[in-house]
Parts: structure tokens; C-alpha cells; sequence
């Protein structure tokens, strides 16, 4: 189980912690075992002096299809997302130094709100940014309903969480969503690149630097809990139970 989730520390990056999906036979889907692996690294990251720089990456042609499907439907019969899950929200919400990510290809629910947490990420030409939430009668996490007005204005952020249109690699940049597009070939190596960049910067200066433009996090980790509630709420309704039924039959 823990090989779903890699944690690294590639030599051509030093003071660089690369959190990578290894799940490919299920698309990275991220299971509650994998939500908790993330959270341990995330949180480590916080107060280790030789972690200047997380890197999340996903595999070949797939960064990640969001939920884990058994996951999901445990979800729906208990009614709760499960502690693992938001807890990995919080510690990406309030990581203490840079978070960046490397897209190639699909990125599927909270495979694609991970990105509004991100400080910089860059995505290959053949990626997908799809939130399905309100199809399955769910509603948006991970603060999405928070940060994607902000970042990209509420008739974009409404075409993402609520109809469900997928954004290619070139509409996500346009949003705002991402902030370079480059070739699937060349995307790990420039994700990489860009992470030892920041790395080698002075520390103290970039922490300042990113905690001035980020802000206060009290308001995305209160609505990290009011999308869990009412997240909560839709897995033990009537419309969720046929959404899922509906998508378990197609």
C-alpha cells in the first residue's frame, strides 16, 4: 500500500521532497491510506530544515482521477469523507513552504483542486482538469468554492465545480488555474527545475515572500469544514444514492 505513494528526494534537487502517485492501474486514484501518507510528508516538510520545496507528481499520462472509487462509496454509506481526507486538506492548506505540482494528463476531482493550493504548477499539453462533484450530487472541496472565484471569477469557477466542463491544459492556464504549459516528454524534468529554483533561493525571504501573498488560511480552512458538512450531508441523500448507482450501471 505504501508504494501508492512515493516520497522522494531526487539528487538533481536538492532540498526538494517529491510526493509522487504511483497508483497508475487505478489512475492515482488516492485511497485513505495514501490521503494519510501525503499528511505525514506534507507535515514533516514543515519542520525539516533540508525540505525547502514539496513536488507533487503523478504517473505518465495520469496525475490523478481524485477519489478512490471504494473509497467513495464507503464514504456515501457511512456519510462521512473519512478523517484522512480532510485532514490531508489542512496540511495542504497550511503547508509552511512551497507546494508545487507536474500534471500529465488526467486530473479528476480533487486530482484538479490540489492545484488551487499549489503555488506553481505546470502541466503538459494532453491534461484534463475535471471536477464531476454536482454530477455525482456532491458539492466542491478542498476550498475550491473559496478559491476558484478568486483566482479565475465566478463564471469560470462556476464551469469547473459546478457544470463540470473540463479544462484543457491551455484553458486552465488562461483561468489562472496553472502557470505553464510544456510538453508531456519535457514535464517532470521542468517540474524539477523549477522546484531545486525555489529551493535554492534564500529561505527565510521566500517564506515571507509567499506567507505576504497567501494571506491568512482561517477562511479556506473554514470552508474546507463547511464543504465537508454539507459534502457529508449529500453522501446519505437520495440523489447521491442514484448518482452512484447511475454511474456504477453506465
Amino acid at each position: 500500500m505504501t508504494d501508492h505513494i512515493l516520497i522522494e528526494r531526487p539528487d538533481t534537487a536538492p532540498y526538494v521532497q517529491v510526493i509522487r502517485f504511483n497508483r497508475p492501474e487505478k489512475k492515482n486514484a488516492f485511497t485513505r491510506a495514501m490521503y494519510q501518507i501525503m499528511t505525514d510528508a506534507l507535515r514533516a516538510a514543515n519542520e525539516a530544515p533540508d525540505i525547502r520545496v514539496t513536488a507533487f507528481l503523478g504517473s505518465e499520462g495520469c496525475f490523478s482521477a481524485g477519489n478512490d472509487l471504494a473509497d467513495f462509496l464507503a464514504f456515501a454509506t457511512s456519510g462521512t469523507m473519512g478523517r484522512e481526507v480532510l485532514d490531508f486538506l489542512g496540511a495542504l492548506a497550511t503547508a509552511k513552504k512551497p507546494v508545487i505540482s507536474g500534471v500529465d494528463g488526467l486530473a479528476i476531482g480533487v486530482g484538479a483542486t490540489i492545484h488551487l493550493h499549489c503555488d506553481l504548477t505546470i502541466a503538459s499539453d494532453r491534461s484534463l482538469f475535471k471536477t464531476p462533484f454536482v454530477d455525482l450530487a456532491l458539492v466542491p472541496e478542498a476550498a475550491s468554492s473559496l478559491i476558484a472565484p478568486r483566482l479565475m471569477g465566478h463564471q469560470r469557477a462556476f464551469a469547473l465545480l459546478a457544470l463540470g466542463e473540463g479544462f484543457s491544459a491551455a484553458e486552465a492556464k488562461e483561468a489562472g488555474l496553472i502557470w505553464k504549459v510544456t510538453t508531456p516528454e519535457a514535464l517532470e524534468a521542468e517540474t524539477l527545475s523549477l522546484a531545486a529554483k525555489l529551493a535554492a533561493k534564500p529561505p527565510e525571504a521566500l517564506r515571507i515572500a509567499r506567507d505576504l501573498m497567501r494571506g491568512s488560511t482561517e477562511d479556506i480552512l473554514a470552508r474546507i469544514d463547511e464543504e465537508a458538512r454539507h459534502f457529508a450531508a449529500q453522501l446519505k441523500s437520495a440523489e447521491a444514492r442514484a448518482a452512484f448507482e447511475a454511474f456504477m450501471t453506465r
